[in-house]
């Protein structure tokens, strides 16, 4: 980028927003310039959504202007924002599976002829910014219905961009995709940039954000704390910006992981032998102890999800056999397996984990009741006992234990499903994605937990699409690869992302041979 245009495309000049019994922007200044990428970053609860709202029309501020080039303006709605040049991809946008991608794409801007809607020309332009986003080989006439999670989201960045905005809006763009797909939209972003577009760019992923914008803004509890030229900037010193303090726990942890060096001692309490279900997973053995972190690593794809799902009883198994505590069991089910004192938290916490319209205190007893059958509720005394142990161990608000767990953060969401699944007493608990898409304090405090849980003699399953993590926490490291087990590690001061990663680019190499 060779310099900020002499005037910002939107600029917001002290903007507050009122929401009931808090203050979710108070006074923030913000400024997006034509051909550059910012970042905004910050916790959950910063602000980066009410922010985004503001920007799209989605919220209305109390106090303060939205001024699009040079001119206040008022947005009613998202019509009116997009009027004036800015599109948005949400996080988790949801696109109906019975809509065609060029239905999907041309959505509410279809092209007409003289009868009707002109398919053949929607066909085009939706072909056209397809193309745009290295996606040539989709076909516009393919049912969403027949797409991944990544190829949905790629469809709804299409569909932004089709109008050939002014101002693009990502929020979280790269929750659902591997790395690859990251890189071909990073790719994407920059030509937009370089084509003259504004791009806000909102992730929970601190080096993606390094990696593509060209400077940030860091909010902390409604405020902004920070707009440096990324350039300038260093991770540590972000960090801190967003927590307020310096943060040294997760190097610590690390190393307290590490040192510990787990070394696996008498019966596993879980033992799978050729544990496999066609078109799913390879027969494959494993192996957890009490008081063990076994971490699933691989690329997207690889067969952890599938792993996880068939140990929890998610997935009924085709071939195998499975120990419990040493006796031979089968897992017909999530409930069989909770009944065996296997507990699992789901990858995706909208769509198979939260249950909304409940409380976040029904959620947390949900598992629980269940168990003991829907005849004998929890006692009220016991109810109060095992959440105010939840609420000090996983440092929930206790406020938000009567809040619709759907109105909550995804942070605390996933502190929810965790004490859900930690409420049956576990002697087996198994973690799909537990911190994925929640901001870093939330992130560290559920670490920790996971932590001390092994130390109190759980035996932990650790899946996870960010090796960092799974080197940090794991004592032992399970490596798939093309839904087939490649290999284990044992953890210590020597073992890296890189070992990972060159263990599953050997294998590679070992295939094509």
């Amino acid at each position: 980028m060779s310099g900020p245009a002499p005037a910002p495309v939107i600029e917001l000049r002290g903007i507050t927003v009122e929401l009931p019994g808090v203050r979710a922007l108070d006074a923030v200044d913000f400024r997006l310039f034509p051909g550059e990428v910012h970042a905004v970053m910050g916790e959950n609860g910063a602000g980066k959504s009410t922010l985004i709202g503001v920007i799209t029309g989605t919220r209305r501020p109390t106090s303060g202007a939205v001024v699009v080039d040079g001119e206040e303006r008022t947005f009613g709605g998202v019509g009116d924002s997009r009027a004036a040049g800015i599109a948005t991809v949400f996080q988790d946008m949801q696109l109906s599976p019975n809509l065609t991608v060029t239905e999907a794409v041309m959505l509410g801007r279809e092209r007409r002829g003289r009868w009707g809607i002109d398919w053949r020309r929607n066909r085009a332009d939706a072909a056209h910014a397809l193309a745009r986003l290295g996606l040539d080989d989709l076909d516009p006439r393919t049912p969403l219905a027949f797409l991944s999670p990544a190829q949905k989201q790629l469809v709804a960045l299409a569909r932004a961009v089709v109008d050939e905005p002014r101002v693009l809006v990502l929020d979280e763009p790269t929750s659902s995709l591997d790395r690859a797909e990251v890189a071909a939209l990073m790719r994407v972003i920059r030509g937009l940039r370089d084509r003259g577009v504004a791009i806000l760019f909102v992730s929970h992923f601190l080096e993606q954000a390094f990696a593509i914008s060209d400077r940030m803004t860091v909010l902390r509890g409604g405020r902004k704390v920070a707009e440096t030229p990324t350039r300038e900037l260093e991770r540590a010193e972000v960090i801190s910006q967003m927590l307020g303090k310096d943060i040294e726990g997760l190097r610590a942890l690390g190393s307290e992981r590490k040192a510990h060096h787990y070394v696996s001692e008498g019966e596993p309490t879980f033992r799978a032998d050729a544990l496999g279900r066609r078109g799913e997973l390879r027969p494959t053995d494993i192996e957890v102890h009490r008081g063990e972190i076994v971490g699933f690593a691989g690329l997207r794809g690889a067969g952890r999800t599938e792993l996880g799902a068939l140990m929890s009883g998610a997935l009924r198994s085709d071939s195998g056999e499975l120990w419990v505590d040493g006796e031979r069991v089968r897992l017909h089910s999530p409930s069989t397996a909770l009944r065996r004192r296997i507990a699992a938290s789901s990858e995706s916490r909208r769509v198979d984990g939260i249950v909304a319209g409940l409380t976040a205190r029904e959620n947390i007893l949900l598992s629980l009741q269940a168990l003991r059958g829907w005849i004998r509720p929890i006692p009220r005394l016991e109810q109060r006992v095992l959440l105010d142990i939840y609420v000090e161990a996983l440092n929930l608000s206790p406020a938000d234990l009567a809040c619709p767990v759907e109105q909550l953060s995804g942070g605390t969401q996933q502190k929810v499903l965790l004490a859900r699944a930690l409420a049956v007493r576990p002697h087996v608990l198994i973690l799909d994605e537990p911190t994925r898409g929640i901001d870093i304090a939330a992130k560290l405090q559920i670490q920790r937990s996971i932590s001390a849980l092994a130390g109190q003699g759980v035996a932990v399953i650790f899946i996870s699409s960010e090796l960092q993590e799974v080197v940090r926490l794991s004592d032992r490291i399970v490596v798939l690869k093309d839904r087939e087990k490649i290999g284990e590690l044992s953890n210590g001061p020597g073992v890296t992302v890189d070992t990972i990663v060159e263990m599953i680019a050997a294998e590679s190499a070992g295939d094509a041979d």
